[in-house]
C-alpha cells in the first residue's frame, strides 16, 4: 500500500490548482504555473484546499501511479508557492563561471570555455568571492527541471576522488582516496 499516495497535500494560500476533464492539472501560485498530464485510473478531488488521491484498485501498477503523481503535485505546489533553489560550487584552480542572461560560461580546467545555454523558466546567478570557490545558484519552480540541468551542469567537470576537484553541489561529500605513496 503506497504510504505516499494516501498523504493529502495542502495547498498554501494563493496557490490555485484545476483539474481539466482529461486530468491535466494546472497549478497557479505567485512564482508562476505548472501543468501536469495525471493517468484518468487516479481519481482526484480537492475539498476545503486540500488535495488527495484516490486509486482504483490495489494493483501494483495503480499503486506506483498513485505513489508517483501524488509526489509530482507535491512538487508543483510546492515549486509554484516557494520555488526550488540549486547551488554549484567549483572546486579547482583557474575554474570560474560567468551567468549572461540565460547562457552560463564555464572554464573548469579544459583548453577552452563551455557554453551552456539554460531554458527559459531557469534563473542563473555566478558568484565569485575572493578566498572561497564560485558558485552557480539556479533557481525555478520546476523540480525536474532544475535537476536535470543542474545534472547536466554537474556532469561537464565531475569529481575526481584524489584531489576533489571538479563541480559539486554545496555541501556534498566527496569520498576522498589516498595517492600512490599512501600504498608504500
Amino acid at each position: 500500500m503506497s504510504r505516499i499516495g494516501k498523504s493529502p497535500i495542502k495547498l498554501p494560500q494563493g496557490v490555485t490548482l484545476d483539474i481539466a476533464k482529461d486530468n491535466m492539472v494546472t497549478v497557479k501560485g505567485s512564482k508562476g504555473s505548472l501543468q501536469q498530464q495525471v493517468n484518468p485510473a487516479i481519481k482526484l478531488s480537492v475539498e476545503d484546499n486540500v488535495l488527495t488521491l484516490v486509486r482504483p484498485t490495489e494493483s501494483k501498477r495503480h499503486k506506483a501511479m498513485h505513489g508517483l503523481y501524488r509526489a509530482l503535485l507535491a512538487n508543483m505546489v510546492e515549486g509554484v508557492s516557494e520555488g526550488y533553489k540549486r547551488q554549484l560550487e567549483l572546486v579547482g584552480v583557474g575554474y570560474k563561471a560567468v551567468a549572461q542572461g540565460n547562457v552560463l560560461e564555464l572554464n573548469v580546467g579544459y583548453s577552452h570555455s563551455i557554453f551552456v545555454g539554460l531554458p527559459d523558466e531557469i534563473k542563473v546567478t555566478a558568484e565569485t568571492v575572493k578566498g572561497q570557490n564560485p558558485t552557480i545558484t539556479l533557481e525555478s519552480i520546476d523540480k525536474q527541471l532544475i535537476g536535470q540541468v543542474a545534472a547536466k551542469i554537474k556532469s561537464l567537470r565531475s569529481v575526481e576522488p584524489y584531489k576533489g576537484k571538479g563541480i559539486r553541489f554545496v555541501g556534498e561529500y566527496i569520498r576522498r582516496k589516498a595517492g600512490k605513496t599512501a600504498a608504500k
